[in-house]
């Protein structure tokens, strides 16, 4: 959830290879291919891995999810999965294990991204989406539950963003055998890096349609809450030069970090606005994230580049976004390094209308808007509608004592099934 980080706050990489995609067929026709299926054809690269004789894959050191006890327990043991960005590959087949052996899905692997279609022939259907990796660690796995401030929780790496509601998704995916509407399990690989590297924008590109919806939830955490919409976020490198000289001798340069003064004093004067979009208030932020120069400690520095970093409320584009940050450091050479669009909230659409109803009714309050870039723009440029529902404070989201409450699990648990049965 890159709220405070984003798929932006990651050194730009190349972009991801597509790797094999296999899908498996659902309901009588699974049966059929298991029991038709030819050893001698079966394809040794299926999901890179060794396959038997029945075509089904063979994974060593498997971690066995325990669903069946509810998504507290499958929280406790999704966290313990080390999946830092980068290694979803065990998580990602655990979660892939679980849902092959549930016959009323079809099932398509592409890489470390896993999704799961109910196929009823449902007039709607909706896409449930979330990330499976998680930032670094700080020596918080395993995770361990406890009370804090007299409330039960569990205290860990990924509990709040975002396996919580990762779990949840996977025991109602496979709990609801027959939902009142098609719906689209999505486990996506890749969230906390650059933005080209992200799943759920690798399986966009390449194939769309499994991403096909008139709705779409993203688990974010939103602490139980629904939250519409994001914020947009842009990143920018600002650039001065000097000349450099021997620091004894400092007279015979210009010191290029002394240059950067001008960029800091307006980020300090800056005053960021809120916008008011579809009922809901965005609160946007301009501030220097980063900051380099110098190459010794006896030269003075011909050379300083400031990173800033503009969340912008989802009313303004991207390119409106890039022509204001220009303004406000116009005269410095600026090179726009990342970007991504929000998402306005969508909250009109009659399938957000309906859920926003039920889950409210449960959970109470009344939705809020998201201030950090979450996936919810992805499925906004799909044009499909989509909201933020999941367990967790945000504010704990990448913090050493990341900590989600377990009640907020049961709940946010209670309130999707409550909606999609």
């Amino acid at each position: 959830m890159p709220s405070p980080r984003t798929p932006q706050d990651a050194p730009h990489a190349a972009p991801l290879e597509l790797t094999q995609e296999t899908t498996q067929p659902v309901g009588a026709d699974a049966a059929e291919a298991a029991s038709s299926a030819d050893p001698a054809s079966a394809d040794p690269a299926t999901l890179g891995r060794e396959t038997n004789a029945g075509g089904e894959s063979i994974v060593e050191n498997l971690v066995l999810l325990p669903v069946e006890r509810g998504p507290v327990a499958l929280t406790e043991a999704l966290c313990n999965i080390e999946s830092v960005s980068g290694n979803e590959a065990a998580i990602a087949d655990a979660i892939e294990q679980v849902l092959r052996g549930c016959a009323h899905l079809e099932v398509t692997r592409l890489g470390n991204n896993v999704i799961a279609r109910t196929m009823l022939g449902r007039t709607r259907r909706v896409v449930v989406a979330g990330h499976i990796d998680t930032v670094p660690l700080a020596g918080n796995l395993p995770v361990r539950r406890t009370v804090i401030e007299g409330t039960d929780v569990l205290w860990g790496r990924g509990t709040v963003d975002m396996k919580a509601g990762v779990a949840v998704q996977l025991a109602l995916a496979v709990e609801l055998t027959s939902p009142r509407q098609d719906v689209t399990w999505c486990f996506y690989d890749n969230e906390e890096v650059a933005a080209d590297l992200n799943g759920l924008g690798v399986v966009a590109r390449t194939r769309p349609d499994l991403l096909e919806g008139d709705f779409a939830i993203l688990g974010e955490p939103s602490n139980a809450g629904i939250e519409g919409g994001c914020n947009g976020t842009l990143r920018a490198v600002i650039t001065t030069y000097g000349t450099a000289a021997h620091s004894a001798r400092a007279w015979m340069g210009k010191n290029a970090i002394h240059g950067a003064h001008e960029i800091l004093a307006r980020l300090d004067s800056y005053e960021p606005q809120t916008i008011t979009v579809d009922g809901l208030d965005y609160r946007e932020g301009l501030n220097a994230v980063a900051i380099a120069g110098g190459i010794a400690g006896n030269v003075i520095p011909d050379r300083c580049e400031v990173t800033v970093n503009f969340r912008f409320a989802p009313s303004r584009s991207l390119e409106q976004a890039e022509a204001h940050v220009r303004e406000v450091f116009s005269g410095f050479e600026l090179e726009v390094t990342d970007g991504a669009a929000g998402a306005r909230p969508g909250l009109d659409d009659p399938l957000a209308l309906e859920f926003s109803t039920t889950v409210l009714g449960l959970t109470g309050g009344s939705p809020a808007p998201k201030y950090g870039w979450t996936d919810v723009a992805r499925f906004s440029a799909l044009g499909v509608a989509a909201v933020n529902f999941g367990p967790g404070d945000p504010m704990y989201a990448h913090k050493d004592d990341e900590h989600c409450e377990i009640s907020q699990i049961t709940v946010c648990y209670e309130a999707l099934k409550s909606w999609l049965k």
